[in-house]
Order: C-alpha cells, then sequence, then structure tokens
C-alpha cells in the first residue's frame, strides 16, 4: 500500500516514491524490532548498519558523487517514514545529516570530494557539542592546544547523541585563541572514550550519553572552521526533531488503529458491541490520526524554506542565504510550537481508546509520550510564541543559533 492509499497524502516530489522504496523495506525491519528493542534496552546497532550499507547516510550526496540527490523536503519526508519506524534511529543519524549538509552545501574542493567518499561508503558522523555542570554559554572547557605540528583535544561532553554507533563525531571545542573550533575525530582514536550513560526517560535507544576525549592526537586536516557553517542550519536541526515527532505520531496512530480493530474485550457501557464499533473510540482514534497526519504536512511545509536558503547557498549569493535562513528559522519556530503540542497530546490520549492492558511494559504503548516528550524538550518551545510575535508585530528576527549554561 502507498502512502497515498494509506491516507498519509503523497510525497514532496514526483519522484519521491522511488526514492523512499529503497529505504521502505528496511524501514520495515527496523519498526518489526522496535517494542523488542525499547523493553530489552537494545542499542539499534544492527539497525543503523542495515541503513550504512543501503547509503541512506549519502541521501543528500548528489547522484553524479555516488548518493541519491535528494532535496531537503524528501530528506525531511523521509525521516518522518524512519521516525515511525523508530524514533531512535532517527534522533542518532540527526547530527549526522547535520554535517552532511555542510558537506552537501560546500563549494567543490578536494575536502568535499573526500567527504563525499566516505559518505557513500558508510560513514556516518555522531555530534560531541554540548557541556553540563559548570560549562559557560559562550565558551567551552573542551580545549584543543597544539602539540608540534598537530594537535591534542582534552574535554567532556554529554548528549553525544549518535557517536556510540558512528566512525566520525564532530566535537566543538575553544581553540588557542579562545574561539570555538570544529574538530573531526575518529571515534575509535585513541584517547575516545563513549558511554551510554543516557538515563532520561525517553528516546533510551540514542545513545546520548558521554564522550571524553583525553589527549587525542589531531591532523590538521581535522579541524573544520566555525565560520562559513550553513546559516540554515538552527532550523535544519530543530526541524529533524520536529520530523522525528511527526513520525512518532504517525506510528502511535497506526499501533493504536491496529490494538482496536483486534480488540475484542469491551465494557458494557460503551457506545458499541466492539471497540472498533464504538464511535467514542473511533473519535478518539480519529483525532490521533489527523493530529499525525497534520504534523506531517507543517514539518514538509517549513522543508521547503530550509530548501530556499540552501538554493541560495548554492547559488553562492550569501545575502540571499542568509535572508532566507532567517525566514526558515521563523517558519520552523512556528511549526515547532503547533507539531509538539499536537504529537504530545495525541501520544498521551492513545489510552483513552484502550484501557489498563494498554500500559503494560511489554507492549511499550507509553514510548510514544515518552519519547515525544523527550524531544518536545529540546530547544524549549516556550520561547517559541515570543519569538514569533515579535517577528509578526515588529519584524524582529528569530535569534541566532543559542546555547546553553551558565551566563559567567
Amino acid at each position: 500500500m502507498t502512502q497515498i492509499d494509506a491516507g498519509w497524502g503523497a510525497g514532496p516530489t514526483a519522484s519521491y516514491e522511488t526514492l523512499a522504496a529503497t529505504f521502505r523495506p528496511i524501514f520495515r525491519q527496523i519498526a518489526a524490532g522496535a517494542v523488542e528493542r525499547e523493553v530489552a534496552r537494545r542499542l539499534p546497532y544492527e539497525e543503523l548498519a542495515l541503513l550504512k550499507v543501503a547509503r541512506f547516510g549519502a541521501v543528500r550526496v548528489p547522484r553524479e558523487q555516488g548518493g541519491f540527490g535528494a532535496s531537503l523536503p524528501e530528506l525531511f519526508a523521509l525521516l518522518i517514514e524512519l521516525s515511525a519506524a523508530d524514533s531512535n534511529v532517527t534522533q542518532a543519524l540527526r547530527a549526522h545529516f547535520g554535517f552532511a549538509e555542510e558537506i552537501v552545501s560546500a563549494q567543490p574542493s578536494p575536502w568535499q570530494a573526500n567527504w563525499f567518499e566516505r559518505l557513500v561508503a558508510g560513514d556516518t558522523v555522531g555530534n560531541a557539542w554540548t557541556e553540563v555542570g559548570d560549562a559557560k554559554q559562550l565558551t567551552f572547557a573542551t580545549r584543543l592546544v597544539r602539540d608540534g605540528e598537530r594537535w591534542r583535544l582534552n574535554g567532556t561532553k554529554y548528549y553525544t547523541t549518535g557517536s556510540l554507533f558512528a566512525e566520525w563525531i564532530d566535537v566543538t571545542a575553544t581553540g588557542e585563541d579562545d574561539k570555538p573550533v570544529g574538530v573531526l575525530v575518529r571515534s575509535d582514536a585513541p584517547g575516545v572514550e563513549i558511554f551510554d550513560d543516557w538515563d532520561g526517560f525517553g528516546q533510551i535507544g540514542t545513545a546520548s550519553g558521554t564522550s571524553v576525549f583525553s589527549n587525542v592526537a589531531i591532523e590538521p586536516a581535522q579541524l573544520v572552521a566555525d565560520e562559513g557553517r550553513v546559516k540554515y542550519g538552527q532550523a535544519f536541526f530543530q526541524l529533524v526533531h520536529l520530523a522525528t515527532l511527526a513520525g512518532i505520531g504517525r506510528a502511535a496512530a497506526i499501533e493504536l488503529a491496529e490494538a482496536v480493530a483486534t480488540r475484542t474485550r469491551h465494557y458494557s457501557n460503551g457506545a458499541g458491541a466492539r471497540s472498533s464499533e464504538d464511535p467514542q473510540v473511533l473519535q478518539v482514534v480519529g483525532r490521533i490520526r489527523a493530529s499525525a497526519y497534520a504534523s506531517g504536512t507543517i514539518v514538509l511545509k517549513a522543508a521547503e524554506a530550509v530548501q530556499r536558503a540552501f538554493e541560495r547557498r548554492i547559488a553562492g549569493d550569501v545575502e540571499g542565504e542568509t535572508t532566507a535562513a532567517a525566514i526558515a528559522d521563523i517558519e520552523v519556530a512556528q511549526a515547532q510550537v503547533i507539531v509538539s503540542s499536537l504529537v504530545l497530546d495525541a501520544t498521551s490520549s492513545v489510552f483513552d481508546a484502550l484501557g489498563a492492558s494498554a500500559t503494560r511494559k511489554g507492549v511499550a504503548l507509553d514510548r510514544f509520550w515518552r519519547n515525544a516528550r523527550t524531544l518536545s524538550s529540546h530547544n524549549p518551545r516556550i520561547y517559541k510564541d515570543r519569538i514569533i510575535g515579535d517577528f509578526a508585530v515588529n519584524g524582529a528576527p528569530h535569534p541566532a543559533q543559542w546555547r546553553i549554561g551558565k551566563v559567567a
């Protein structure tokens, strides 16, 4: 059954179905083991390996370079489908697709060509950006210091999502000039330790734990200048979260419909002989599915704004990219306010259509709300209404890429 026949709507382009058909068998395989992984807290090593072999991480790489040449709306449509299979897998790849976007949008160079080869070969990139404890907002305690003709990296990072599964880690640090610098580190390099110590109640399969870098040797070619990065990065990374939320909503709607269709026990005070014939139960199912549908539609509309910023960057139009990226930030913020609310409400309402038996741990229906709540806690949505209103009333732009930490 196609997405259209299933009522989820057409893909963002005429060629999307052909692109998605390449990966849907793997998505189905990932979905088949999602509950077992959740209950056993088994990390998705095998599932990510399947995606690497299929070159899913190179979906944005141009066809002539061995990739699939997907547009940004096509990428985000795929991420919705992957998230419906298992939202943990999508979040584990979030940093990778952000890094791949830097490569795809860069000017042609040997560095770009080298990374195209790595992405097509299946290499993925995790992140090591965030610091906790006494970390300051505008600096990193992780430091890069010169050691002869190369460098040494020392520091500890948390929320290093995806790094345990990746071949490379994109690390942010403070350089000798006290300015931020990016460093690409092999995950198996001497001095690198990655721990699965994430103890959040949601997205437990992302390995979003601690990474420690102890005197790691860094060659000059591994340094990435902080300036020159894509201007639409903030919108891109947030939209990955929203695509993941939309996929969670879709999965919750599908699993709920299946559970109601097969349920034989029903309440004597219900409005039908079976749950599948009870109009009040069907109303709950319908509202949840409609919320999932609307969420996906909103995400793909916002993806068009990010695509426009990418196109200006590729054209070498710096001013145009800046303007388009600023609008993309606003559109994604508008999407965040609504999508997060729709999916949080939908995943909580799932249980209204079933009963106490639906709360059993082995069924794992609670994973949808837990995962949605965890994702919605990133980039706090309480600030977005104000930011959107300030834009609407005063023309104020969305704030630049934010950081978290102590003020001083």
